[in-house]
C-alpha cells in the first residue's frame, strides 16, 4: 500500500497573508458598518474571537499540525454540490458580522439583554472548543466534502466523534448563532439561520456520501446514531 499523500503545506507568504488577513478582515467587517472604532462591544467581540481561535491554533499546532495542510484550501475532488452549498453558506456566515455591527453598533434596531449576549459568547467559546477537539483527533477534517482516498481516509470514532457523527457542524451552528447574539443583534440571526439551514442540508448529503463510499462508515453510523444531537438526530 502506498504511503498517504497529505496536502502540500502553505507557503510562508500564504501563511503570513492568512495570519494577517483574517484579523484585518474581521476589523473591517465590524467597524466599518459600525461607523467607527469607538464601538467597545465590537472590541470585546474581536478579543474573544482572536483569543479563542488563537489558543486553539496553538494547541492544534502541537497535537495535530497536519490539520493546517488539510484546512488550508479546497482540495481536488471536492464535490460540486458542496461547492454550491458553500457559495451560499460562507457569504451568509460572513454577513453575520456587518449586519450585527450595523444593527448593534450604529442604528440600534435590536434590544438584546446582556444575559442573552453572554449566552452568545458562551456559544462562541463552546463552538471554538468543539472545533478544536474535532480537529485534534481527525486529520481528515477538510473544508470541502470529498473522499480522501489519497490520504487513506478512515472513520474517526474518538473524541467528540463518539457522541455525534459531525461535531464540526455542531460547532459551526453554535458559532453562527453565538456571533449574532454576542454582537447584540437580532437582525444578524437572519443570515445565521440561512447558513444553519444549508449546513444541516450539507450534513445530510455528506452523511449519505460517507455511507456510500467510506469503508466502515455505515457500521459507525449504527453505533453513533446522532448526526448533530447525541443519540437523537
Amino acid at each position: 500500500m502506498e504511503a498517504p499523500n497529505d496536502p502540500e503545506p502553505m507557503s510562508r507568504g500564504q501563511a503570513v497573508a492568512y495570519a494577517l488577513g483574517l484579523p484585518l478582515s474581521l476589523l473591517v467587517l465590524l467597524f466599518l458598518p459600525a461607523g467607527g472604532l469607538n464601538w467597545r462591544p465590537g472590541w470585546l467581540f474581536v478579543a474573544v474571537l482572536v483569543l479563542g481561535f488563537g489558543v486553539s491554533a496553538l494547541v492544534l499546532a502541537r497535537i495535530n499540525p497536519v490539520i493546517y495542510r488539510a484546512r488550508s484550501r479546497f482540495q481536488p475532488g471536492t464535490k460540486g454540490w458542496d461547492k454550491s452549498l458553500l457559495a451560499v453558506i460562507l457569504p451568509a456566515m460572513v454577513a453575520i458580522l456587518p449586519i450585527g455591527a450595523l444593527d448593534a453598533g450604529r442604528f440600534h434596531w435590536s434590544s438584546v439583554p446582556n444575559w442573552v449576549m453572554a449566552l452568545g459568547y458562551a456559544a462562541i467559546l463552546a463552538g471554538i472548543t468543539i472545533t478544536a477537539w474535532a480537529q485534534a483527533v481527525n486529520p481528515f477534517f477538510e473544508p470541502g466534502v470529498r473522499i480522501q482516498s489519497e490520504r487513506h481516509q478512515k472513520v474517526i470514532d474518538t473524541g467528540p466523534y463518539r457522541l455525534v457523527r459531525h461535531p464540526g457542524y455542531v460547532a459551526a451552528l453554535l458559532l453562527f448563532f453565538g456571533m449574532a447574539l454576542a454582537l447584540g443583534s437580532l437582525w444578524a440571526l437572519i443570515p445565521a439561520l440561512i447558513a444553519a439551514a444549508l449546513l444541516v442540508v450539507r450534513t445530510a448529503w455528506e452523511d449519505r456520501l460517507l455511507r456510500a463510499e467510506l469503508a466502515d462508515y455505515t457500521d459507525y453510523a449504527r453505533r453513533v446514531r446522532g448526526r448533530l444531537i447525541p443519540g437523537i438526530w
